[in-house]
């Protein structure tokens, strides 16, 4: 269901388009790239560029991990294919200092360490979160697929128990998929125990 009827009217003023897409290789890794574009819906004078016309690119960037299975990032390439300042593009090549990290818990304290502040992009940075999910989205199920066991022990419990409401440890959705790990004695909305 979409969102709600707007209750006034309105007039569209900025887009931001983030798309990503997740893409295995033949040597094992996996390529997890992102695409930002923003636009406006009018003309204005930039001091770098001249003038940026409606619909035209205000920013425009890709970000591309390659991950291995565990989400080790082997390497990593950023490009700004547009902005408003023309020293934007020099800072891409500090994206490579993502180069070992891992993608799990404590990753985007590890980025910001990195590629923060003045030493990166916002908006390359802000791409991060959307392919990190895009990474575990096109890797998860494919791991998963290769090292399904009938009888699954407790060192195989599944990574994503616990992380949303649907794979809450006691919620219908863990006990028909996995139902050795399902506990019903965990409260509602706490999540696993």
């Amino acid at each position: 269901m979409p969102l709600s009827k707007p209750t006034a009217d309105r007039d569209p003023i900025h887009t931001r388009r983030i798309t990503c897409s997740g893409y295995r290789r033949d040597d094992g890794l996996w390529d997890i790239e992102g695409h930002l574009v923003d636009t406006k819906t009018y003309d204005f004078p930039n001091h770098d560029r001249g003038q940026v016309k409606a619909g035209e690119p205000v920013h425009e960037m890709w970000l591309r991990l390659t991950v291995d299975d565990e989400l080790v990032i082997r390497d990593a390439e950023a490009v700004t294919e547009h902005s408003p300042y023309r020293i934007c593009p020099a800072i891409t090549p500090n994206f490579e200092r993502l180069k070992g990290t891992q993608i799990k818990s404590g990753w985007r304290k590890a980025v910001h360490a990195l590629v923060g502040g003045v030493h990166g992009c916002t908006h390359l940075r802000e791409m991060l979160g959307p392919i990190a999910t895009t990474a575990f989205q096109t890797i998860y199920p494919i791991k998963a697929r290769r090292h399904l066991k009938p009888n699954s022990s407790p060192a195989d419990r599944p990574l994503l128990i616990g992380t949303c409401h649907a794979y809450a440890a006691d919620s219908d959705v863990v006990k028909r998929l996995w139902p050795a790990f399902h506990n019903s004695a965990t409260a509602a909305g706490t999540g696993d125990k």
